[in-house]
């Protein structure tokens, strides 16, 4: 992100993967359609969603100026969050009326993707020398700048630890309402409220950053996320867990938006595609583990059981957040957008 163009790295991740969609409606009109296929080709798209990701990030402070860099981040958790819940029914209700046109709707919407990008006329990145160092040196300066900086350091910590206990929260929360005999619409229903939860606190994120001090949102959101688990093992329908996952989903958003500003701002832009992939790896590779642990937390003790396992590392989580001297120290955005 930070030794390729930017733009190009954009168009490329955006036509690849539109390419890439657009070869399963063709063998399916050819009857050569095999899983082998379908797994590259979801292979090749989470490669250019990273890819994407990444540049999208890095470049965003080139074109928003410093001062409007909350909202915009604000803006893109909004998106994200709408579209990851339009998509699946809107994915479903396609495969229904042919089962191509659900990947033709996405090449289509890759290729708009790349051509607006082509009307974005600011430089995404400043003009350094090419680096002389190899590669992987290169990219280790990514997690270097992250373990010198105490704050961003551990905020990626906190979101890893986040990450980590609700991703191994949906499982658990599909088994305690089948424990309550709920049906496969039911849980479909509940999901859907948790996740309305996360879209209608993006939406608010974009206001709700401006009336409180960063130190308070990475303080209270883990603790509110720690006062809010335990409810769970009270609740006595699905509806009820909908509900209550929906309260954690909100103020998901306006940690994100908090963290990944003081990212923007903080980190030099010449840095910024390497410390987000670094904060990436780190925040994002528990997911895996968290999903093995929850099966085994399951196994040993149930979802109550397992529900109180992850309330007490969301309660040490708090705490850790709440000593920290860097956080406790965390400036107002503000100030640094200012001297930006």
């Amino acid at each position: 992100m930070d030794r390729w163009n930017r733009r190009r790295i954009l168009l490329v991740s955006e036509i690849v993967a539109g390419l890439a969609l657009a070869t399963v409606p063709a063998a399916m009109w050819l009857g050569i359609l095999t899983i082998t296929q379908l797994v590259v080709v979801a292979f090749t798209q989470g490669l250019c969603f990273v890819f994407f990701g990444l540049a999208e990030r890095a470049a965003l402070p080139m074109i928003v100026p410093a001062a409007q860099v909350p909202a915009a981040v604000a803006q893109n958790e909004a998106r994200s969050r709408g579209a990851a819940l339009a998509g699946p029914p809107l994915g479903g209700l396609l495969f229904g009326l042919g089962r191509a046109l659900p990947f033709l709707a996405d090449a289509v919407s890759l290729a708009i993707g790349a051509i607006g990008l082509l009307f974005i006329r600011s430089d995404l990145q400043k003009r350094t020398s090419a680096p002389a160092e190899p590669l992987w040196r290169s990219a280790a300066a990514g997690l270097r700048w992250v373990w010198r900086h105490p704050l961003i350091r551990t905020a990626i910590v906190l979101i890893a630890v986040s990450n980590l206990v609700f991703q191994a929260l949906i499982l658990i929360l599909v088994v305690l309402a089948q424990r309550q005999h709920a049906t496969s619409a039911t849980i479909g229903v509940m999901l859907g409220i948790y996740s309305g939860g996360g879209l209608i606190g993006a939406l608010a994120a974009s206001r709700l950053h401006r009336h409180v001090t960063p130190r308070a949102v990475i303080i209270g959101v883990n603790w509110i996320w720690a006062a809010l688990l335990p409810l769970f093992t009270i609740a006595a329908s699905p509806l009820q867990i909908g509900v209550i996952g929906a309260a954690c989903a909100f103020i998901g958003p306006l940690w994100n938006v908090v963290i990944a500003t003081y990212a923007t701002v903080l980190v030099p832009n010449e840095l910024l595609g390497r410390v987000t992939s670094a904060a990436m790896t780190l925040s994002w590779g528990v997911m895996p583990l968290a999903s093995l642990g929850a099966g085994y937390l399951l196994a040993a003790l149930g979802p109550t059981g397992a529900v109180w396992v992850l309330t007490a590392v969301m309660f040490i989580a708090a705490i850790t957040a709440t000593a920290s001297p860097a956080v406790r120290r965390a400036p107002p955005l503000a100030a640094h957008d200012t001297s930006s």
